[in-house]
């Protein structure tokens, strides 16, 4: 097993890209702590794990919370006794063209996938620190790029580009790895509210001519979490069937 009783926190792991990625590592051996905002999907995630017997924990944390995010740390620590792998996913979308975007929308989509992610990577720096080991592993976006109605998403993402790049600068001398997923169209519940023409268009774009799936980004963050990724850090790595090639 490649994570074998490596302790790992998934935000944002009630459904979606961040189950998945949970339930990867805990099938590769690892004990996984479950994160979500909404307790009905926590309780949903850790009953079915710990139905298959794994080693698992629900918090109800909102990674926006500066204090919310010490506290998941803390319970981490005390449940497992450290934090070896951290997975920023939490995200939301709040779409709409620039002029007609609310201060609020901007406000909650920065929060939640830019300083929500600060907000994990600087406290389960001192856990890794101590242990001279861990892999931080930050969910951005191909979006990155730009995307019309998407000015909040895509500079939070883009943010974490820069955040990933800075910690692992800062973090690389404490043995951590510091690296970034940006998926494509993956399908999510968030992609199936695309319309059916506008979605027949961006899949019209992607060379592979296909939606991705979310195992594609879980097998991807597998590796990254893993030993055979230990020379790799400062990293943005595309998954998106080639929408784009930086």
């Amino acid at each position: 097993m490649r994570l074998k009783d490596k302790v790992a926190i998934i935000t944002g792991s009630g459904q979606g890209i961040g189950e998945a990625i949970a339930r990867r590592f805990s099938a590769e051996g690892a004990k996984v702590v479950i994160d979500d905002i909404v307790q009905e999907r926590i309780d949903r995630v850790t009953e079915d794990l710990k139905a298959e017997g794994v080693d698992v924990l629900g918090v109800n944390a909102d990674v926006s919370n500066y204090s919310q995010v010490h506290m998941l740390i803390q319970k981490t620590v005390k449940a497992f006794g450290t934090v070896d792998i951290l997975v920023n996913n939490a995200g939301i979308i709040r779409d709409a063209t620039i002029m007609k975007m609310s201060e609020e929308y901007w406000d909650e989509v920065i929060d939640v996938n830019l300083k929500g992610a600060y907000n994990c990577i600087h406290h389960v720096g001192p856990v890794m620190k101590k242990n001279q080991y861990g892999k931080i592993i930050s969910i951005s976006s191909a979006v990155r790029f730009g995307n019309i109605g998407q000015a909040n998403y895509s500079a939070s993402k883009a943010g974490l580009v820069g955040l990933t790049r800075t910690t692992a600068l800062e973090y690389g001398r404490y043995g951590i790895n510091v690296n970034a997923i940006a998926p494509g169209y993956i399908e999510t519940k968030m992609i199936a509210n695309i319309p059916p023409k506008i979605r027949e268009m961006a899949i019209s774009t992607i060379p592979l001519h296909r939606t991705g799936q979310v195992v594609d980004i879980s097998n991807l963050c597998l590796f990254l979490a893993s030993d055979e990724s230990s020379y790799i850090t400062g990293q943005v790595i595309q998954c998106d069937g080639g929408l784009k090639m930086p």
